[in-house]
């Protein structure tokens, strides 16, 4: 017991550390992401904090498998080079017995990939796809940044307010201007129309529940493309009706509960049904294939197989995300699947794990029947 306390410490320890390494290096880069689209008006800010929350749980079911693989690879390879592990082994520790040892952590590991991958991101997913979703069927009007401006329907309307009152229901000094692609101006092809206005506000019909932007002291300038020649209207209020959209439904298949795709034909549905099982079905094959990798000679030092095992790992995941969109085209069965990578890359961690004990025996008859 004592030693198998000892090797979990070590091992927890180690994929705490590395796990949470990748964590903050995945999520800064998608913060920097969100920062940028929230700084050009493209997300609203208060859905930052929000949408990072939710979407952890599909940065751990990909990390936490990852960061077990390198603790093992780190933790053991320290004590290979340390000569703690051949001090292990002399007293009785066997490779059979150093991998019942990791397997109990590692079906720690195995449970908590499991309760993130069918539960958690999910929910998360599905969270994220509201926020979008709504963020989706807001204006420019609802995310408007002071001083920047903002374009939406593609580049055909620029909006632009020089600043907000305290509770952002007053624009001072609004600029719009619209090529003819939509509201709230509309023109013809060629033309553009621009609305200067010292003030401007979200006014809602109390009635009809309809949404309309009222400017107040301003000018509206209509121009046409190769024409000298243009309209401009003062005026003292002017009104535009807002074009409210509908808020989209959630129905991507990562965003459904996972009782919802068992049993279910469709070739996407069963892809991310397949892609939430071998999340943890991963643990225990790379702890097959990483107690042979930490094996390291102590003058060679523990990072010598660090960078073979990490290609490993990645091209297995690779073969996975690759079989997933194969199944999801319908260029795979779902019967084979997954399930196919996972054979292979079982086949071969078996091969690395029991493969040199299978060796010795071999060459062990042989050599007792040569004499």
């Amino acid at each position: 017991m004592i030693v198998l306390r000892y090797l979990t410490r070590e091992l927890i320890q180690s994929w705490l550390a590395i796990s949470g390494i990748l964590l903050l290096i995945i999520v800064s880069g998608r913060f920097i992401k969100y920062l940028q689209q929230a700084a050009t008006g493209e997300l609203n800010p208060e859905f930052l904090f929000a949408i990072m929350g939710y979407r952890m749980p599909g940065f751990l079911e990909m990390i936490l498998p990852l960061g077990f693989f390198l603790a093992i690879l780190l933790a053991y390879g320290r004590l290979y080079v340390d000569s703690e592990m051949v001090v292990l082994e002399a007293c009785g520790m066997s490779r059979n017995k150093l991998l019942g040892y990791t397997l109990i952590p590692g079906l720690a590991v195995m449970v908590i990939v499991g309760v993130i991958s069918f539960v958690l991101s999910p929910w998360g997913a599905g969270n994220v796809e509201r926020i979008l979703n709504t963020q989706d069927a807001m204006t420019e009007f609802d995310t408007l940044t002071p001083g920047r401006f903002q374009s939406m329907e593609k580049g055909g309307r620029v909006t632009y307010t020089e600043s907000l009152n305290s509770d952002n229901s007053i624009m001072n000094e609004v600029f719009i201007a619209d090529s003819g692609s939509g509201k709230p101006v509309q023109g013809s092809r060629g033309e553009m129309s621009i609305l200067l206005a010292e003030k401007g506000r979200i006014y809602v019909d109390s009635d009809s529940g309809k949404r309309y932007l009222l400017l107040n002291d301003g000018y509206r300038y209509d121009l046409t493309a190769g024409k000298p020649e243009s309209r401009i209207t003062e005026y003292t209020t002017y009104g535009i009706q807002m074009q409210d959209k509908e808020i989209s439904p959630v129905t991507r298949e990562n965003t459904l509960p996972t009782t919802e795709l068992l049993g279910s034909d469709r070739p996407r549905r069963e892809a991310e049904l397949q892609w939430r099982i071998s999340l943890p079905l991963l643990v225990p094959v790379i702890i097959l294939m990483g107690l042979p990798l930490a094996r390291v000679n102590p003058r060679q030092g523990r990072f010598l197989k660090l960078l073979p095992g990490v290609l490993l790992y990645l091209f297995y995941l690779a073969l996975l995300i690759a079989a997933r969109g194969a199944i999801e085209d319908g260029n795979l069965p779902a019967g084979v699947g997954l399930w196919a990578v996972h054979g292979v890359f079982g086949t071969i961690a078996l091969l690395m794990f029991f493969g040199p004990q299978l060796l010795i025996s071999m060459k062990g008859k042989t050599t007792g029947s040569a004499s």
